[in-house]
């Protein structure tokens, strides 16, 4: 497997400058080592250059065409017209399949084995692992290979170039996006407003109970208050009564004194008798 790789524009960048100067036959020989060149899978500002679209009418038009096939097409287009465009490199097939298999996630994110075995041409799934984990390394596709079920299961994958003859459709695809939207914004909205309705009813009931816990409150108060007046006694009355004994205490108290003092008499006289 080749060393880790990083998309990035640095090294398209350059092939851009080199390529606005060439023409002919230097163009066709940087073509060629802009397809085989690491980390460069877009080629949609090459083709826009004039001096690149002028290839097609020239002696190099294969060059031009095994171009486009990089930038739209998959491993399957380019052997369906192998005989017509120039051979490529091992580098260059297996970014032709990185591609592939980018397209092909485009379409489905769990990718059969045999569906990948057959798009790919390859020969066994060791080669298909090992492709499909260079093309990791290298940023173009992420995900994971199930063993088990023998599948590729791609959570992220890079961008295609777009034909100009594909822009309605995609045209198409971003206003039904943007209808669902809106549908989604308006159901949202509603459910915001029954959310807001629902709260100032609860806030209406809150003010309700806690009115009439006032009330509540004020009425305990007074009833409590006119109760305590109805069972109060007067002053001058409560002082009148702690001043004056309780009845019956002076009687038993005389009736004492009395029964002490017969009994006093009574045995003085017995005393006397005896002497």
């Amino acid at each position: 497997m080749s060393a880790e790789v990083k998309v990035t524009g640095q090294n398209q960048e350059q092939f851009l400058l080199l390529a606005k100067s060439a023409k002919g036959a230097a163009l066709a020989t940087l073509i060629h080592q802009v397809l085989e060149a690491p980390g460069v899978y877009v080629f949609g500002e090459l083709l826009d250059m004039p001096n690149v679209r002028e290839l097609a009418e020239s002696d190099f038009a294969s060059t031009f065409r095994l171009l486009t096939v990089f930038a739209y097409g998959t491993y399957a287009d380019y052997l369906a017209e192998a005989r017509n465009l120039p051979p490529l490199t091992e580098a260059q097939k297996n970014k032709l399949r990185h591609l592939s298999v980018v397209t092909l996630a485009a379409k489905v994110k769990c990718i059969p084995y045999a569906v990948l075995l057959e798009a790919l041409a390859l020969r066994n799934v060791r080669q298909l692992e090992d492709l499909v984990i260079e093309a990791v390394y290298a940023d173009v596709l992420r995900g994971s290979l199930d063993q088990r079920n023998q599948r590729l299961e791609v959570d992220y994958s890079i961008g295609r170039d777009i034909q100009r003859q594909d822009l309605n459709a995609i045209a198409r695809t971003l206003q039904e996006w943007c209808v669902g939207c809106e549908v989604v914004l308006s159901g949202i909205e509603e459910q915001v407003s029954r959310a807001n309705q629902h709260k100032e009813q609860q806030l209406g009931l809150k003010q309700q109970i806690e009115s009439e816990v006032a009330n509540l409150k004020k009425t305990i108060k007074v009833t409590t208050a006119a109760a305590a007046a109805a069972t109060s006694q007067d002053p001058e009355q409560h002082l009148t009564e702690l001043r004056e004994p309780a009845p019956g205490t002076n009687q038993r108290q005389p009736s004492k004194k009395a029964s002490k003092g017969k009994g006093l008499r009574g045995s003085a006289k017995i005393w006397s008798k005896s002497n």
